[in-house]
């Protein structure tokens, strides 16, 4: 049977663990038919183990979003490996610990530099990194966590969050004229490694036990998985600067 992605060419970062949304992207990604490239920092040996879960080989290229050497060497090693590229998919984010676990109002400039460069203003980094290799136009997909509200213990990756979605809508205006789209998914929380970060994580996650609508399993990453290939497939050829959330539909709900 012919995939979604059939013949595509996909760049996908933050592989970490088989636990993550980015691992199960890459492997719903090759099950329908795309050829598929990772990219990971700080550990690429660790994604190189990873990836040999995936159903297919995926060569794995070391990338810093924050390391200018890094982006600039990116478009000659993988148009070395795929010529070029169909989608993207951006599945980074870091905060400091003083950023989060209820230090909103004490944590220094400097650790929310760090939060908004990783998580935020690297979405714009790796599309111009990436945009040469999308000549034929292409989708750019990102991960949040909806920034409209303020969630306990997430504290400075909320307003990173904010910055990551308002950053896509302006990609989404500036990269149409060269038909690439870029949307974002806003998933529920899943027990991945940045997950484990968040000192009070469980607080955060309690939320879907109680007000999501379809229940919520935090130990199945593929549902999100699913909603960021359909976003990177041609049944979405006219969607851009969107957010679709597949969060249980907590979302949407009221008091």
């Amino acid at each position: 049977m012919i995939g979604i992605l059939d013949g595509k060419r996909i760049l996908i970062t933050g592989v970490l663990m088989e636990s993550s949304i980015a691992f199960h992207t890459a492997k719903v990604a090759q099950e329908q038919g795309a050829e598929v490239i990772l990219t990971a920092f700080p550990r690429p040996t660790l994604t190189e183990r990873i990836a040999k879960k995936l159903p297919k080989p995926a060569k794995v290229i070391e990338l810093d979003v924050t390391n200018t050497e890094h982006l600039d060497r990116l478009e000659g090693l993988v148009r070395e490996e795929l010529g070029s590229l169909d989608g993207v998919v951006h599945s980074i984010g870091f905060a400091p610990q003083d950023a989060l676990g209820g230090n909103f109002l004490n944590t220094p400039f400097e650790s929310v530099a760090t939060a908004m460069h990783v998580s935020a203003f690297s979405l714009k980094s790796l599309a111009m990194a990436c945009m040469p290799l999308m000549s034929e136009g292409g989708s750019i997909v990102g991960l949040t966590f909806d920034a409209q509200f303020a969630w306990p213990q997430y504290d400075w990756m909320g307003p990173a969050k904010a910055a990551l979605e308002a950053t896509s809508r302006y990609l989404a205006r500036d990269l149409g004229r060269e038909g690439i789209r870029c949307n974002l998914i806003s998933a529920g929380p899943i027990g991945s490694m940045a997950a484990k970060s968040i000192p009070g994580f469980s607080e955060l996650a309690d939320v879907w036990n109680t007000r999501s609508p379809l229940a919520w399993n935090m130990a199945d990453p593929e549902p999100a998985g699913r909603g960021v290939v359909a976003l990177l497939s041609d049944f979405f050829p006219k969607t851009t600067g969107e957010i679709i959330h597949v969060d249980g539909g907590v979302h949407m709900m009221g008091a």
